[in-house]
Parts: structure tokens; C-alpha cells; sequence
């Protein structure tokens, strides 16, 4: 079956390639059809999606399910749709050179940027939002023109099932096409030799993707992840932001790429961020064991590696802070769940503080004064998300000046990302390029530079057309 999936994801890719050649570059007209159908799917599918990720999950919250698989898909599908006649006008520039400077333009000098569809674009995806980061880039890939091919993960197979089906229903395989399979079937997709890559993931994979990449020279986007701060500033409601941070800190279980993977408050405000942190999430979740609310971590391999983490924190004098309202038996339970958890004390030497977490699971260090946090951030990779809470202007500008991350939300987390307005990516370590509305628009176009030069021959007005010295000249040099 998989030697099967690879040569037929070949011969797609040379099809799709083909057409894309033959047919030029697709109209507003389809380019919104496609879209629409993308919507319409979604909506259509909605229900089997739901149902998919709880099979997968184990237990995963229906109504979080709905906003960040469904919603969070159709909103930048329609933000694509209602902007692309705009974006893909060309778009001029001055056509100016020195010494002439403006006079160009009026000898009749013109100069434009038209965004070319890249062609075909290949779609890695991850479990943790197995939707949504399949179809909320699509509306930039879309309304630039491109045909797709997604590879969605082998984690949640009965997920990937769904979108699969519904993709076929809704799409010929010349305009959109959807792999399922395991790692091999992935390391096949990533080594194919698409117009350009898309990679949702973690840091480890993604530097084999590159790699195979690498071999085609494919441009690639990669949106990873990383240790994202909190920075919780002297002024700060510790309160409100102890309910914002353990919102960001339990959604998906904190299986979120931009989930806030630790918190630096000030000492003297410890105590109090901890009994707030407590407070929020028994408020938010009186149990946890069957609460359909409180999603399960996605398989046993995942469960264990946070646990063992947890373990190796404990064992080297962390003081860990079991957030666990009915006081439930979580040794005996039908699926991954883990409470959230509070580290407190954590030394640089445990696992936690050297991996991204990717669960329910909090470390919590002290800071003297704000250049203390600032300096302690950029020690580490540059993270996908940072998160200041506080009303100080100054030491707010202070963090986010002398800080580097993909994107900042302040006085919430993760927020940022759902601004289809501003462009949604990493830096460094926490990935390359980024998408959303218009910066998606480009990130899948190419940018062709066009000049139409004047009737003048610059060239050989300035000179720079040979014989660059008359017969006289050539003469009196050679004796």
C-alpha cells in the first residue's frame, strides 16, 4: 500500500504540474469557486469532524472542536475570498535609476510586481489541529492560484479518513489531492519536488523536511513551535492574567503550538499567581476525569513523555502543584488525561525547561526586575509566541523592543493568531515565512519583477555601448 501511495502521489504531482503549465494561471472566478467549495465541505462536514477527533483524541472538547476546527478554518477561507480580486492587482513601483531619478517615469519607464500563482504547493500537517492547519492556509494558497497536495498525519487517522472524503467528494485530484499514510508516505511527500512546501510541526521533523526539501531546492514555510514566555509585568492584574494564561494553558490540553510554555512573574507575586491559577481552572473544570470539557493528551507515547518529564522534575527538587478540583484517581482512566499541573522551582537542567512541553503542564520561575525575564527569554530560541501581561508603557515597550518571537499578544495568549490581518508565523528555530490574509497571498505567489524600458537606449547615451572609445581616443592611448 504505501509503494502504491508514493508512485501515485508522483504521478498527481507530474498531472497537477502539467495542467499548471497548460492552463496558466487560474481566474478570480475559479479561484473563488475553490474556495467556496472548501467552505461549503467544512460546513457540510462539520459533524464527521467532530466526531473524527474524538475518535482520535480519546476525548476531545466538541465545542473547542468546533471554533478552532471548523470556524477558524471558514473565517480565513472567507477572508481569502473577499480580498483576492485586490490582491492579486499588480502592484506598481518606481521605475527610477540614478542619475535620471524621476525623469524615467516620464520618459515612459514602468515598473510592476505581478503575483504568479507558485504552482503546486504541498501541505504538511500535524494532529494537534489536524483541520484547521490544513484549511486556514488554504485560503492564501488558494487565492494565489495554486493547486494543493496534503499529506495530514498519521496520528489521527480517522481525522485524515475524513478529510480525505471530503476533499475527493469536493475536488478532482488535479486541483487538490490528499495522502494518507504513515512516516514513510510522509518522508516520500516531503522529498517530492513541489513549487513549494508548507510544514506544520515540531522542530525535530522539520529538519528532516528541510533536508529532503533541500534536494529540489523547494522554498518552504515552516511553522513550528518552541518554548513561548509569559511575561507577567510588575503592574500586571495577576488575577485576570492567571484565567488567561490557564485558558491558553488547558485548551487542547495544551497540545498547542502556541500554548504558553512557561511563566515568568515576579517574586513577590508567586504565591498569589499560583492560588489564581488554581482558582481559574477549578472554576473552569470542577473534574477532569469525565469531563468532556478537559481533552485528552492525543496518544499513550505523548502521555508518558510528559509524565516522564514531570518525574524528572520532581526528582530534582521541583515543587510540582497538581491542579485537580475532585481530587480524581487518574492512575485507573480510559484515556491520556493529565491534570494541570504547576511546576514550580524548575532548574534549567530538567527536561521541562529544555523541551517544548506540548501538555497541561506549567513551570512557573521568579524574576527580580524585567531585565532579569528579558534576559532569561534570550537565552533560548527565538519562540514562536511571547505573551506580556501589565499597563506599564515603558516596561512594555522595554519587552517587546529587546525581544525577538514570531508574534506577540499582550495582556492575553495565543490571541494573535486569530488576527487573519496579521501575518502568522516563527522566527529562527520557531520556524520560516508566515501566512494569513495578504502576507499568505504572497507567501504562495511569486513576485515577478516586470520593467518596460524606454525607446531611448540609455545604454549607449551613457556611454556604456562599445567601442567605448572613438578611433582618436584608441589611437593617441596606443602611443
Amino acid at each position: 500500500m504505501t509503494n502504491t501511495t508514493i508512485i501515485e502521489m508522483k504521478k498527481v504531482l507530474d498531472l497537477q504540474k502539467q495542467l499548471h503549465v497548460q492552463e496558466g494561471p487560474p481566474s478570480a472566478q475559479l479561484r473563488k469557486d475553490r474556495i467556496d467549495r472548501c467552505i461549503s465541505m467544512v460546513k457540510k462536514y462539520q459533524n464527521e469532524i467532530i466526531s473524527a477527533l474524538q475518535e482520535d483524541f480519546g476525548n476531545r472538547d466538541p465545542v473547542m472542536s468546533i471554533a478552532t476546527e471548523v470556524m477558524s478554518a471558514i473565517g480565513p477561507l472567507e477572508h481569502a475570498k473577499k480580498n483576492l480580486v485586490k490582491w492579486m492587482k499588480p502592484e506598481k513601483r518606481k521605475a527610477e535609476i540614478a542619475p535620471l531619478g524621476p525623469l524615467l517615469s516620464l520618459m515612459g519607464a514602468r515598473a510592476r510586481i505581478e503575483y504568479q500563482p507558485m504552482g503546486t504547493v504541498g501541505c504538511i500537517s500535524p494532529w494537534n489541529f489536524p483541520v484547521n492547519l490544513v484549511l486556514a492556509p488554504m485560503g492564501g494558497i488558494l487565492a494565489a492560484g495554486n493547486r494543493v497536495m496534503v499529506k495530514p498525519s498519521e496520528i489521527t487517522p480517522a481525522t485524515s479518513e475524513v478529510m480525505k472524503t471530503m476533499f475527493e467528494e469536493y475536488f478532482d485530484e488535479v486541483e487538490i489531492a490528499v495522502f494518507t499514510g504513515d512516516a514513510e508516505v510522509g518522508a516520500a511527500f516531503s522529498s517530492l519536488p513541489f513549487d513549494h512546501m508548507l510544514f506544520t510541526g515540531g522542530t525535530a521533523i522539520a529538519k528532516h523536511v528541510m533536508k529532503a526539501a533541500s534536494e529540489n531546492l523547494v522554498p518552504l514555510t515552516l511553522e513550528l513551535g518552541g518554548k513561548s514566555p509569559v511575561i507577567l509585568g510588575k503592574d500586571s492584574d495577576i488575577a485576570g492574567a492567571a484565567v488567561r494564561v490557564m485558558q491558553g494553558k488547558t485548551m487542547n490540553a495544551g497540545q498547542i503550538c502556541l500554548a504558553p510554555d512557561y511563566a515568568l512573574v515576579p517574586k513577590e507575586k508567586i504565591s498569589e499567581f499560583v492560588e489564581e491559577s488554581v482558582s481559574a481552572v477549578s472554576t473552569m473544570y470542577p473534574s477532569l476525569k469525565d469531563n468532556e470539557d478537559y481533552t485528552s493528551i492525543i496518544n499513550e507515547k505523548h502521555f508518558d513523555r510528559i509524565q516522564s518529564y514531570l518525574k524528572d522534575a520532581k526528582d530534582k527538587g521541583a515543587e510540582i502543584v497538581e491542579i485537580n478540583p475532585s481530587e480524581e484517581d487518574f492512575s485507573q482512566q480510559p484515556h491520556y488525561k493529565i491534570p494541570p499541573t504547576l511546576v514550580l522551582n524548575p532548574t534549567e537542567d530538567m527536561k521541562l525547561m529544555q523541551e517544548e512541553i506540548f501538555g497541561p503542564v506549567l513551570p512557573i520561575k521568579s524574576y527580580e526586575n524585567v531585565e532579569d525575564s528579558v534576559n532569561y527569554v534570550n537565552a533560548k530560541d527565538r519562540p514562536l509566541g511571547l505573551y506580556y501581561f501589565g499597563n506599564n508603557k515603558k516596561e512594555q515597550d522595554y519587552v517587546l523592543k529587546h525581544t525577538t518571537s514570531g508574534g506577540v499578544t499582550v495582556n492575553d495568549v495565543i490571541s494573535h493568531i486569530t488576527m487573519e490581518d496579521l501575518p502568522f508565523g516563527g522566527v529562527g528555530p520557531s520556524g520560516m515565512g508566515s501566512y494569513h490574509g495578504y502576507d499568505g497571498f504572497k507567501e504562495f505567489s511569486h513576485a515577478k519583477s516586470i520593467y518596460k524600458q524606454v525607446k531611448l537606449n540609455l545604454n549607449k547615451f551613457a556611454g556604456l555601448v562599445p567601442p567605448y572609445k572613438s578611433k582618436a581616443d584608441k589611437a593617441s592611448a596606443s602611443s
